[in-house]
């Protein structure tokens, strides 16, 4: 069996969280690490995770529940099916060391998996700390990253203060990119063609707004320098178009009653207005009718 690194989490709710903590240890006798997050939702919280071969570094999804102490997570194959398990009977963030079992479900092959607590990620006390890293769950085919957070005193939750972009199978460190964002813990990283070149680059979750509204950092790929840049792009709720090559922003506003809607091409790696729109309840004909722009201003 390949060295592997282990990675987990368990679901990170945005309003109820208890914090994350990360350890380090092994499978068998291969080394591992983990970060667990864990809210504190009812007595069966939905759990989920991601882990990789550290001779791979490709984050392999895994998810379950956690009930009564005890830790279950499913592996799933390209088809969705469950084809691993990994299980902690006694699975307690308080704890200095942690036990628990990876079984391969298709052999019924079975390691140990025993780990040592590193560090708390906490949330909503006073500890202050500073550039803790999380590995993402996206991925590019070459490059993994990782999180970094702080935690600054009078803040909840933690902020991103940045990334590190590292190489595949060596874990060499290509970049280290500073920004300001909000935390969502292991899924703050997305990839994409943003800039419909062909090249798969990276975006940042950035921050929430009124209702379903949400805004990312884009990062571009510089052929020249082989680094990534942050660029220009903006705008709420971006979904990117591989046909049209076109990029699509909607904007929500009172509680549904309004939004607007924004498509825009890709020139010089900005982005250019093509068209925009404004929907507006009309309770008289009990639907969304288009008015002029100003009227959702």
């Amino acid at each position: 069996m390949k060295k592997i690194v282990f990675i987990l989490t368990i679901l990170l709710t945005v309003f109820n969280v208890s914090g994350q903590t990360v350890y380090s240890g092994f499978i068998d006798k291969y080394p591992i690490e983990l970060v667990a997050d864990i809210s504190n939702g009812g007595p069966i919280k939905a759990i989920y995770g991601i882990y990789s071969y550290s001779d791979q570094d490709d984050p392999i999804i895994i998810d379950g529940v956690l009930q009564k102490g005890k830790a279950i997570f499913y592996e799933k194959d390209k088809n969705y099916k469950n084809r691993a398990l990994l299980s902690f009977e006694n699975f307690d963030t308080h704890s200095a060391s942690l036990e628990g079992t990876w079984t391969d479900l298709r052999k019924n092959r079975k390691l140990k998996i025993s780990l040592a607590k590193s560090f708390d990620i906490n949330y909503g006390d006073s500890v202050e700390w500073t550039d803790r890293e999380i590995l993402q769950a996206a991925a590019l085919d070459n490059q993994y990253f990782k999180l970094i957070v702080s935690k600054v005193k009078g803040r909840f939750y933690p902020r991103v203060t940045g990334v590190k972009i590292f190489e595949k199978k060596t874990d060499k460190l290509l970049q280290k990119i500073v920004i300001e964002s909000e935390s969502l813990s292991l899924d703050n990283i997305s990839v994409g063609d943003y800039n419909f070149d062909g090249i798969k680059e990276f975006s940042v979750f950035e921050n929430f707004y009124a209702g379903p509204n949400t805004s990312r950092i884009y990062f571009l790929f510089d052929t020249t320098k082989n680094t990534y840049f942050r660029s220009d792009f903006a705008g709420v709720s971006l979904t990117f178009d591989d046909k049209q090559k076109n990029i699509f922003e909607l904007n929500q506003c009172c509680g549904g009653r309004q939004y607007t809607t924004a498509t825009y091409k890709v020139v010089n790696n900005k982005m250019v207005l093509i068209e925009q729109h404004c929907y507006i309840w009309s309770e008289e004909k009990k639907k969304m009718i288009e008015r002029k722009m100003q009227d959702c201003e």
